[in-house]
């Protein structure tokens, strides 16, 4: 059921990086080398094996190989494979939109504050919608945070609310208005059907119907929220994968001081 891994025969790649034309790495530069993991809806067999490798060549890899692969169950059979990728990425033209702000720990956050700003600030967030997940928002709001970055609740000079899950986008805006709040953060896990798109979506519009939309700084996170889709829906900042409070913190003062917010 294994076929190895790489391939013995000695090749000669040209071993100098070019941006413009970058390849995968796999232990020499611009091999090409990949990994790769499916399932195919088949019986387990010889004849799978051989669809997974005609797969692989049509998506563009050279020399396919399947090192591992085992029915899951009647009917499905699941392919650990490598190959080489015929194909390259002009590195050097890409550009991806990114929040424009200097992040600071809590302790720089919290001595900006005082600095700049004099009061304490109010954040509130939530998991919007028919969202039930909040390891995201957790994260981000609770005292003791995540990977070692500490929760908004811990910040000397933020005043933290912490909403929960499911939380309709009426209700979170309403208390955003009670608790006079200076920033709004709705976390996104689901995104099946582009539910998520959809929740937010409807978030901004009830913000500029209510005439709120410049007067509170607005972000959106999770792991398949990017600045880009956020900026678009009509959001201020966009949190993805490996952003922890002290970026959120760190916008929302900046942002504050620049639109002039005390």
């Amino acid at each position: 059921m294994s076929e190895g891994l790489y391939s013995m025969e000695a090749k000669d790649y040209d071993k100098t990086l070019d941006l413009t034309k970058i390849k995968p790495y796999g232990d020499t530069m611009n091999d090409g080398k990949v990994q790769m993991s499916f399932t195919l809806p088949v019986p387990c067999g010889a004849e799978a094996v051989e669809a997974a490798k005609l797969l692989m060549k049509k998506m563009g890899l050279e020399n396919p190989s399947v090192v591992y692969y085992k029915e899951l169950t009647p009917g499905f059979t699941f392919f650990n494979c490598y190959g080489s990728c015929s194909h390259t990425v002009d590195y050097s033209t890409i550009y991806v939109p990114k929040v424009e702000s200097t992040t600071m720990d809590m302790y720089e956050t919290d001595k900006f504050i005082k600095e700049n700003i004099g009061r304490k600030i109010v954040i509130v967030g939530a998991s919007t919608g028919t969202d039930a997940h909040t390891v995201g928002i957790d994260a981000i709001m609770n005292m003791k945070g995540y990977a070692g970055h500490y929760g908004l609740e811990r910040y000397e000079m933020i005043e933290a609310y912490n909403l929960g899950s499911q939380v309709p986008n009426e209700e979170f805006i309403a208390k955003g208005i009670e608790l006079h709040a200076d920033a709004l953060l709705v976390s996104q896990t689901v995104t099946q059907k582009d539910v998520h798109i959809q929740n937010m979506t409807n978030f901004i519009e009830l913000m500029e119907a209510e005439g709120l939309r410049d007067k509170m700084i607005c972000c959106c996170g999770g792991a398949r929220i990017t600045h880009e889709l956020a900026k678009e829906i009509g959001f201020d900042a966009g949190f993805g994968m490996n952003t922890y409070a002290d970026d959120v913190a760190s916008f929302v003062v900046q942002e504050m001081v620049k639109r002039g917010m005390k």
